[in-house]
């Protein structure tokens, strides 16, 4: 006869985890539950269940890195890391390059990180009745693993019955396979994100470690070369890996001044991924407090770069590859150029899922819509399979204190809305998406003196400024043509006809029709809308 309680048993589980109802804490815990009941079920009276006699191979557990304390962001000196043969991943395979002392913010003691029972990766057993291991390589295996054979007896409308049953929980459970099979693989590729170290520059970075790299392009001179910093904070789990780079153009310095202070203000134990900040990109330009290269090339359009290319060429392809190749998400910090100002806001091809989704875990950030021009950096990033978005705050040649502190909450807020930190600082609400923007020029040269700030929502017939002539005292008014709001401007100077002076946002709901704007700013009109908005958009990007 067939043995009913193991039976019953098989599918009671089957029925449970196929009703959302029985719920493991682990996936591979779940897996194992499932297949453990339905090889249960295969035991016939005349034949017992045989009882697995395998123990699981004991779990390595990985040592964790000591904690580094970055408590005071201002001051940076050189504390040793923990070193290598302390850790037990190290002994398996040596590391591609030897540990330097590392540089962070001075801390003011160093502790131990214990062990955390959260994110260590543990293999438990199922205590029912008896433990059984769960090893399935392929689809075959499982299958056979959990596959039903149908009692054999002289009963036989007895036995049809439960043969009729016995097919039914097999193709019940045979639905499942998927299922199992994700369960493992996912488990799998977890275990591997705990057991590989973050390797980058050539350098492994253990878990909660915070340290500082250098990344020098192969084109300088080796005699004279400045090493570029590049910090980054390893958090004590596995997750995403979030990059933010600064001053791209050099004389762009709040960038600059956001990127210290989010890392510098993490805490490697508490975190979960990675951050990696660049603070200063263009050195060069940076030094001779410039926006370009020495060889007046902008860096910001040359990316992904070429190694055979220019010199501007070659230095983005070095970073790209070097740096940006590890990035789950990019954040690429501006601000406004050539004496205009900006309105902290991000600028994303919204479009794009990955690329909106990222936006919107900012909070209350103004996004504006816009691929990016080609050889951006965002451009590169978001074809090379990288969500990318520009953050731009404030002005060029100046640290403004207010458009530091807005970056600062919005990329915390993008860390907590991706589990990477609990935070109580960050933004719940979200901004306006702008689809179409519009500069609006002088027609007369001379001072001008704005009326508006950024922020303010204007309507067709506002006054956003004058411009008077010094000479002859004569003066003009520049108009708002449309509705929208003011999310950058020229600061009060010198201006001549035709200068952009008034940066507008236009809402979805307020669209205007392409070949107005086009009209008002000169251009041809072109056929296809979407590339008409892309013209819009990046028309004065001025970044």
């Amino acid at each position: 006869m067939f043995n009913k309680p193991n039976f019953v048993k098989s599918g009671l589980y089957s029925a449970l985890f196929l009703s959302g109802l029985l719920q493991a804490q682990d996936t591979v815990e779940t897996s194992a539950l499932i297949v453990a009941a339905a090889q249960q079920s295969t035991a016939i009276a005349d034949e017992p269940a045989a009882k697995s006699s395998e123990k699981p191979a004991p779990k390595k557990h990985k040592q964790a890195a000591r904690a580094v304390d970055l408590a005071k962001p201002i001051s940076i000196e050189e504390v040793a890391l923990p070193q290598a043969e302390k850790i037990e991943a190290s002994k398996a395979e040596p590391v591609s390059k030897k540990q330097k002392p590392i540089t962070v913010a001075k801390p003011e003691k160093l502790e131990a990180v214990v062990e955390d029972k959260e994110y260590t990766a543990k293999q438990q057993l199922i205590a029912e009745p008896e433990a059984v291991a769960v090893t399935s390589n392929s689809s075959k295996k499982v299958k056979a693993a959990i596959a039903v054979q149908a009692p054999s007896s002289g009963n036989d409308e007895k036995n049809t019955a439960e043969k009729n049953v016995v097919e039914a929980s097999n193709e019940a459970v045979n639905k499942i396979i998927p299922s199992i099979e994700s369960a493992l693989n996912t488990a799998k590729q977890q275990q591997a994100a705990l057991d590989e170290p973050l390797v980058i520059l050539d350098t492994e970075i253990p878990p909660a470690t915070a340290t500082r790299l250098a990344w020098t392009p192969d084109q300088s001179f080796k005699g004279i070369a400045i090493p570029t910093p590049v910090l980054v904070v390893n958090g004590a789990k596995p997750g995403p890996v979030v990059c933010l780079t600064a001053a791209i153009h050099g004389d762009e310095l709040n960038g600059i001044e956001i990127v210290r202070r989010v890392l510098y203000n993490l805490k490697p134990e508490k975190l979960t991924g990675t951050v990696i900040g660049v603070p200063i990109v263009n050195l060069q330009g940076f030094h001779r407090n410039s926006r370009y290269l020495a060889d007046r090339r902008d860096l910001n359009r040359y990316f992904p770069g070429n190694p055979a290319g220019s010199s501007a060429s070659r230095l983005a392809y070095s970073f790209f590859n070097e740096v940006i190749s590890h990035c789950d998400a990019l954040v690429d910090l501006h601000t406004g150029s050539f004496y205009r100002t900006n309105l902290p806001q991000l600028r994303a091809n919204t479009k794009n899922p990955k690329v909106l989704a990222l936006a919107k875990q900012f909070g209350a950030t103004v996004i504006v819509h816009g691929k990016g021009a080609p050889g951006t950096l965002r451009w590169a990033a978001v074809q090379a399979g990288i969500p990318a978005v520009t953050l731009e705050a404030g002005e060029s040649m100046r640290l403004q204190v207010a458009a530091v502190e807005h970056g600062v909450k919005g990329i915390e807020t993008l860390l907590e809305q991706k589990e990477m930190l609990h935070s109580l600082k960050f933004w719940k609400t979200t901004e306006a998406i702008y689809e179409q923007t519009l500069w609006v020029r002088a027609d007369q040269g001379g001072i001008l003196f704005t009326r508006v700030s950024e922020g303010d929502r204007v309507k067709a017939g506002d006054v956003l400024g004058v411009v008077t002539d010094p000479i002859t005292n004569a003066s003009s008014e520049i108009i708002a043509p449309f509705k929208g709001r003011v999310i950058g401007l020229a600061l009060n100077q010198v201006v001549m006809p035709g200068f952009a002076t008034f940066h507008l946002g236009v809402e979805a709901a307020n669209l205007i029709k392409p070949e107005l704007i086009d009209e008002y700013n000169g251009v041809n009109p072109v056929p296809d809308t979407e590339s008409v908005d892309e013209t819009i958009t990046e028309l004065e990007d001025f970044n």
